[in-house]
């Protein structure tokens, strides 16, 4: 046995004992009389759950009444919490209201204890036709309607480690349990020996459904009303990010600008005062730069105290969006979605 193996023994049990104990009814599942599509991974961050929850939402919003239930990770409130447009990040989570802001017509609400949130959300006066549980595959007391599980093409969960010597944190063999698997953050082709070859990898059933996905940058919006357009022209960008894994979007930076400064701080990160004034400080040192950051970032910078007029003028966001590699690959998903929502 490696080394690895031998460390990683308790946590592999753990998971081993748990998930037999829920497949074979000692501990119990819940279903609920209206579908719960969930949308989760077996990776820790970085598979890109937030833009698949959104394309989930753009496909169903004008046919369906949808909510989305999400832990809303690093809020400093508790309990079940309804998502307002004016919520803090604090309050709900940058995720969750990254996604009402984008769609404010949908309900959206966190709560740690999703079986509770579900409940909650089924006794509001806007009864969901379906309920979209953003990160929600290792919860067992919930059985989801469909599961979607996400996988990133650059580190498919298949060739990583547990926690804490790789970025899993659940079992491989867990595929089995997929409804779906898309594989997100593709190149623009993926070819059918590739496919297949995955396919045969994961030993997936013939009935669960293969998708490829890719990353999609689409046009900057200015983080605050007094944000000048005019700065989006710049050939020069500081960019500054807390987000899981930024060099794909690092990358995509350095084929449209000349120069790219990156700073990164870790996933979630709260900015601080001290993050604010360094930034102010380079940009009037550089005052012809533009200041970019991600969407999730943008939401958390929203209500952070002291920015001053000059950063709100200066400071824009580059939003994402999941597509698919095809426009075949795309209706397959979209009849897939209908036909269990």
């Amino acid at each position: 046995m490696r080394i690895s193996q031998f460390l990683l023994f308790p946590y592999w049990l753990v998971l081993r004992l748990r998930h037999r104990a829920f497949d074979r009814g000692l501990l119990k599942s819940r279903q609920w009389d209206v579908p719960v599509i969930c949308v989760g991974n077996i990776s820790a961050g970085g598979t890109g759950k937030t833009p698949v929850t959104e394309l989930l939402c753009s496909l169903l919003k004008d046919e369906k009444r949808i909510a989305v239930l999400s832990r809303g990770y690093l809020r400093r409130t508790r309990g079940f919490r309804m998502v307002n447009v004016d919520s803090t990040a604090d309050e709900v989570g940058d995720e969750p209201l990254q996604i009402k802001r984008k769609f404010p017509e949908v309900t959206v609400a966190v709560d740690r204890r999703r079986a509770r949130g579900i409940d909650m959300l089924l006794a509001s006066d806007e009864r969901p036709d379906v309920i979209l549980l953003d990160d929600g595959f290792q919860h067992r007391s919930i059985r989801p309607k469909v599961n979607i599980l996400l996988s990133n093409w650059n580190r498919p969960f298949w060739k990583d480690e547990l926690l804490p010597i790789g970025r899993l944190r659940d079992l491989p063999s867990q595929v089995s349990r997929a409804d779906a698997l898309v594989i997100t953050k593709c190149p623009a082709y993926v070819g059918d020996f590739q496919r297949e070859d995955i396919r045969r990898r994961l030993n997936l059933r013939q009935d669960q459904e293969l998708f490829f996905a890719t990353t999609e940058y689409l046009q900057m919006k200015a983080v605050f009303a007094e944000g000048d357009p005019r700065y989006t022209y710049s050939k020069r960008v500081f960019m500054f990010s807390g987000i899981a894994n930024p060099k794909p979007l690092e990358l995509y930076l350095y084929k449209d600008f000349d120069s790219v400064r990156h700073r990164t701080f870790g996933d979630h990160h709260r900015f601080t005062g001290a993050d604010i004034r360094a930034i102010e400080r380079f940009s009037r040192r550089n005052p012809t730069t533009l200041l970019l950051t991600t969407e999730k970032d943008a939401c958390r910078l929203l209500h952070v105290q002291g920015i001053s007029d000059w950063l709100r003028e200066r400071l824009f966001y580059i939003p994402v969006a999941t597509c698919f590699i095809d426009e075949s690959e795309a209706e397959r998903f979209s009849a897939f979605v209908r036909k269990n929502a």
